[in-house]
């Protein structure tokens, strides 16, 4: 029987605390709880479409601005992932999605490589600036994967190939991550060992 592939986590400093568990092998169950709603919709988008089970609770200095509590959730959930994936043996490494949201489309591509790297393009200009549900800056949607793909050690190229509404460029760029990390970390029962020349991920 295999290890579980889970990891609990708890993140404290002056401008937030976040608290979360993360098991890789799950169903898509989420309960996810930041104050801040649309963070919120994605992270459980993220949940359903990867096949992982999380539970997020974080709260911060979101009078001040919705900055704090987004990128520390971003870094424990990069943490989390690492924490969860162990040495990666017998896993696919890489993933790829192209997803759809209504006239939005984004491609993602993940590899479990060790080595941080996020490669982000497409967003149409102005996007940065608008506020989703009047209170999501933008621009936060690529902060958070650069979070994650840091704390993660995941190299991480995602792109939008179309899109109009925010709301749906976002979600769509969460979906076709998810999507794409869901194949990367599953498991092969081909695979023996770590998939790498290098012998080490």
């Amino acid at each position: 029987m295999s290890t579980p592939r889970i990891a609990e986590l708890r993140r404290e400093t002056s401008e937030s605390s976040i608290e979360l568990r993360l098991d890789l092998d799950g169903t898509g169950r989420s309960s996810i709880a930041t104050t801040v709603p649309f963070f919120d919709h994605m992270l459980t988008a993220f949940a359903k479409h990867a096949l992982v089970d999380l539970d997020v609770t974080a709260r911060g200095d979101t009078d001040i601005d919705v900055h704090h509590t987004v990128e520390d959730t971003g870094i424990v959930l990069g943490s989390a992932i690492a924490q969860a994936l162990g040495d990666k043996a017998g896993i696919a490494r890489f993933g790829d999605a192209l997803v759809p949201l209504d006239e939005a489309l984004a491609q993602a591509v993940v590899d479990v490589s060790g080595r941080p790297y996020l490669v982000h393009s497409g967003e149409p200009a102005g996007f940065e600036h608008h506020l989703i549900g009047g209170h999501f800056t933008g621009s936060m949607v690529r902060h958070v994967f650069e979070a994650i793909t840091m704390h993660a050690g995941l190299t991480v190229h995602l792109a939008v190939l179309a899109g109009r509404d925010p709301h749906h460029i976002a979600e769509a760029e969460f979906k076709a991550f998810a999507r794409a990390f869901r194949q990367a970390v599953q498991l092969d029962p081909r695979v023996q060992g770590v998939p790498s020349t290098k012998g080490a991920l």
